[in-house]
């Protein structure tokens, strides 16, 4: 009995095709004969090489047709936007998409009356930001920064490595459940002094 195959994610999930992707990769490695290891990893990088060349070419006519609003519709779409980091080929570099990213979820951010800013990114993809406000320090802001920083940024800028946050509250010793009120979080004392 064959196992059961992984499924496959949703071609509009660039993140997900990715992932499975370097599985698939990673399972051709692994694969006895030398000889059709070699030929499918071949074939991987035909394909990727292959477009890569054509959206170069697409991106290539959008800029020298100064077609600024078809080439900011098609750097703001997600799945395309995705082919674009992979080839190197996206408009914005990374801090810029950060930068994007993180205008998203500050709505959000300022119901609780806090803020979120970019300190840089370095050469390795490692993404800095700060908690500012109500935010810093939060007992809430691990739970922001996983949910909703984290992922806007992780979709904005696939590329990226790891995301570092300064004014993300220590995880508690003990999980506590209780109610809290509507409102801004709490401000730690070391802040309110």
């Amino acid at each position: 009995m064959r196992s059961p195959q992984p499924e496959t994610p949703p071609a509009h999930d660039v993140q997900a095709v990715g992932e499975r992707v370097e599985a698939l990769i990673g399972d051709l490695g692994a694969l006895a004969d030398p000889n059709a290891r070699a030929k499918a990893e071949e074939l991987v990088r035909a394909l990727v090489d292959l477009y890569g060349a054509g959206l170069e070419r697409v991106m290539r006519a959008v800029v020298e047709s100064d077609a600024a609003e078809v080439l900011r519709r098609l750097a703001a779409d997600e799945v395309v936007s995705g082919l674009l980091v992979l080839h190197d080929l996206h408009p914005l570099g990374t801090a810029e998409r950060v930068r994007a990213a993180l205008d998203t979820v500050r709505p959000y951010l300022d119901l609780h009356e806090g803020g979120v800013e970019l300190v840089g990114v370095d050469d390795d993809g490692v993404v800095r930001l700060r908690l500012s406000g109500g935010c810093h320090g939060c007992a809430s802001s691990r739970v922001t920064v996983n949910d909703t920083i984290e992922r806007a940024v992780r979709r904005a800028a696939p590329e990226v490595t790891r995301v570092e946050v300064d004014g993300v509250a220590e995880e508690p010793e003990l999980l506590q459940i209780g109610r809290r009120p509507p409102g801004p979080c709490p401000v730690p004392q070391e802040a309110a002094t």
